[in-house]
């Protein structure tokens, strides 16, 4: 295996094993997943700013051992921006030689937390995790997206979209983060209840996964303090290198599929249009996402 050094604004760092293959079915090696991840940095750091950084590290691969890491263990460079967090050191992944440098480790996933280091336990966004009961479901996951947009939309939320990355499909709505994990929980609930009334035979709220049978499970818990989801651009630790990806709502409306959204093809997505989560990134202010109205609302209704 070969080492090699890169030079990222100024700092140099050691990249061990950069042929070692990290996704076998596609030869996708450490070398070329850095590669990936400089093409994307611009996108995808602008989504981890200033958030306490979870990895989920593959040392020797995907098909080896996993290994969750929500602190600095050993020595990091000195360069590395980081926070104390509960006696520890976390990560902030705010710059592109972080970024390399975390890939070094194996971390082929990169979740963050809903909210930022300096406003814990306030969320920039509401988010429903809609995870299908197999990998072959992904019509469903479109089917109850498409409904939620049509619920959000009632309430004058305006909806993202992006893959996981994985099977299912994440709906974030951006807010003024100025309500607490407990009101978002709230909302979140509430709408949960309404379209489950509204689809009962195609999604479940019940979180044992033995019990949803086909059943698409309607996350909305996962919005929470110290939970995380993976960042958008973050590749996932799936056979074909899958990135979790913004979407366009007409794309989900003309159908996709989490295999089209690769190490392979986002970079050149990426070259071809905007970034469809700049608005998750412009704030709430823009799209006059308060949700005043809505928590009253969802109290008189409860």
């Amino acid at each position: 295996m070969t080492d090699t050094i890169l030079t990222i604004d100024g700092k140099d760092i050691l990249i061990t094993h950069a042929e070692r293959v990290l996704w076998p079915q596609p030869g996708i090696t450490k070398l070329q997943y850095i590669t990936y991840l400089a093409s994307v940095a611009p996108r995808l750091l602008a989504y981890t700013k200033d958030r306490m950084l979870m990895i989920w590290r593959y040392p020797g691969g995907i098909t080896g051992r996993r290994i969750e890491e929500r602190s600095i263990h050993g020595q990091a460079p000195e360069w590395v921006p980081r926070v104390m967090y509960s006696g520890k050191e976390r990560i902030l992944l705010n710059d592109p030689a972080t970024l390399v440098y975390v890939a070094n480790l194996g971390g082929c996933e990169l979740h963050v937390p809903f909210d930022m280091h300096y406003r814990k336990d306030y969320p920039t966004e509401l988010v429903f995790d809609l995870d299908p009961p197999d990998g072959e479901s992904f019509g469903l996951v479109l089917e109850v997206a498409l409904k939620l947009r049509e619920v959000l939309n009632s309430l004058s939320l305006y909806s993202f979209p992006k893959t996981s990355g994985a099977t299912g499909m994440q709906i974030f709505v951006p807010i003024e983060p100025r309500y607490t994990f407990e009101q978002t929980r709230r909302i979140n609930r509430f709408i949960a209840e309404y379209m489950l009334g509204q689809m009962p035979d195609q999604i479940t709220l019940e979180r044992v996964t033995l019990r949803r049978g086909n059943k698409l499970y309607f996350d909305y818990l996962q919005l929470w303090r110290g939970r995380t989801m993976a960042a958008p651009y973050s590749v996932r630790a799936q056979p074909l290198a899958t990135v979790s990806t913004p979407l366009m709502w007409m794309e989900a409306e003309r159908g996709v599929t989490p295999a089209d959204f690769t190490i392979g093809t986002v970079p050149e997505r990426l070259r071809k249009i905007k970034d469809p989560f700049l608005p998750v990134l412009q704030g709430p202010d823009r799209l006059n996402q308060n949700l005043d109205e809505v928590l009253a609302f969802v109290e008189t209704h409860r």
